[in-house]
């Protein structure tokens, strides 16, 4: 997920640079790890600057079809391009993401098949931007915004629409969920 406006940090958050690498190829390569294809959702202005980093099949733009904003907005466009896939959801502004984690959540998906999603939660409340989004699940989000029943954009709020198997953080995970928003916040990244 990049396709932010990045308004507080003044700058495309996904192109920061980490290390060798912007924000979103460190993202990119921590999915990777885990044998997955990849693909990055990115806004219609944002396009031009991804396509010199990654290829064309890997940018996926928000549907300007869709009447959604957000973070919803990148990943029902990612779930309309490949309705068949269930999507693993990472930000491109959780640097310190670990390995180790996704991979917790990963069994957690492979473990427990009959859920619509996968999510960590924070003192009882779900981080949807690191999650496992099941296509049937994102399916029926379509339907409650064709049928004008999505009354709200939230991922949140998309999340409490649907059948979720919850992964509390410990207090040492916590910190991996850490995302930035603004200059001030990296130092020390």
């Amino acid at each position: 997920m990049c396709g932010g406006k990045s308004s507080r940090m003044g700058s495309d958050k996904g192109l920061l640079k980490l290390h060798a690498g912007t924000w979103a190829q460190t993202a990119v390569e921590k999915l990777k790890s885990l044998q997955m294809s990849v693909v990055l959702s990115v806004n219609c202005s944002q396009y031009k600057d991804y396509s010199p980093i990654f290829t064309i099949e890997q940018l996926v733009k928000d549907d300007e079809g869709l009447d959604v904003h957000g973070p919803l907005s990148g990943v029902l466009s990612v779930h309309l391009k490949y309705p068949q896939e269930d999507l693993f959801v990472l930000a491109c502004d959780m640097p310190l993401m670990e390995k180790k984690v996704l991979v917790q959540l990963l069994e957690s998906y492979q473990q427990n098949m009959s859920y619509d999603a996968f999510v960590f939660t924070n003192e009882g409340e779900p981080e949807p931007l690191c999650a496992i989004y099941r296509a049937n699940g994102l399916a029926q989000i379509i339907q409650m915004l064709e049928k004008g029943q999505l009354t709200k954009h939230s991922m949140k709020f998309t999340i409490e629409h649907l059948d979720s198997f919850s992964v509390p953080l410990s207090d040492e995970q916590k910190r991996y969920f850490r995302n930035f928003n603004a200059h001030a916040e990296l130092n020390g990244l």
